[in-house]
């Protein structure tokens, strides 16, 4: 696990965006890549003693390709910036509370937990949690582990009301106007490259388990 070749190739990638320059230095990316694959592998199996229902995944099927979709995008650089993966109970799959963890130079590497963007009946049956139970949500958010890594839900897209059926002045009103139910923890480069940087990682990711068990209970 080499962090800073990783943070390194990624780096020049960002500079030379381009495919002529992509392939001239494939054995590099190869390298990086083969790099956060061992992450990637190590970070599971450390996950998976705080959280079994990551059990018999394929580390290597929750990586994201570097290659991106710019078929409907302004943006047409071909390559992503970062490395990505995620993991949960159905593998990367996002249509189920999991984990998500990014390396990406210039301090915006990060890990986000919870649920993204759930499909419409997911999204009813979290809200009916809040309102019934979002008592023991806010305990998580004050939980001391929890409040030390992370503070809000991130609110991209939420409603600015509350959604049909539930009152304005809800005690809860602003956890029932989201659209994804994520937290996430930003890491610096310096943190990235620090020894102890996946011990803190993994407890980051861990202190963030009540919440997943959280909305798990939800689906249910």
């Amino acid at each position: 696990m080499n962090f800073p070749l990783i943070l390194k190739f990624l780096k020049d990638l960002a500079k030379n965006n381009d495919r002529e320059w992509f392939e001239k230095n494939k054995p590099k990316y190869l390298e990086a890549k083969e790099s956060f694959d061992e992450v990637v592998a190590n970070l599971l199996g450390e996950m998976i003693k705080f959280d079994d229902s990551l059990g018999g995944l394929d580390p290597k099927k929750l990586v994201f390709r570097i290659y991106r979709d710019v078929r409907f995008s302004k943006d047409k650089r071909p390559y992503k910036n970062n490395f990505g993966a995620a993991m949960s109970a159905e593998g990367k799959g996002l249509g189920t509370p999991g984990y998500y963890f990014q390396i990406q130079p210039g301090n915006q590497s990060f890990v986000a937990i919870g649920l993204f963007q759930p499909q419409p009946e997911i999204l009813a049956k979290v809200r009916q949690e809040i309102d019934y139970n979002g008592d023991n949500l806010k305990k998580i958010f004050n939980e001391k582990k929890f409040k030390s890594n992370f503070s809000k839900f991130w609110d991209e897209g939420a409603l600015k009301k509350a959604p049909k059926g539930y009152a304005p002045d809800h005690a809860y009103a602003d956890w029932l106007k989201l659209k994804s139910f994520v937290v996430t923890h930003e890491f610096k480069d310096s943190e990235v490259t620090d020894k102890k940087f996946m011990k803190t990682v993994v407890e980051t990711l861990k202190s963030a388990k009540p919440l997943n068990d959280f909305l798990k209970e939800a689906l249910h």
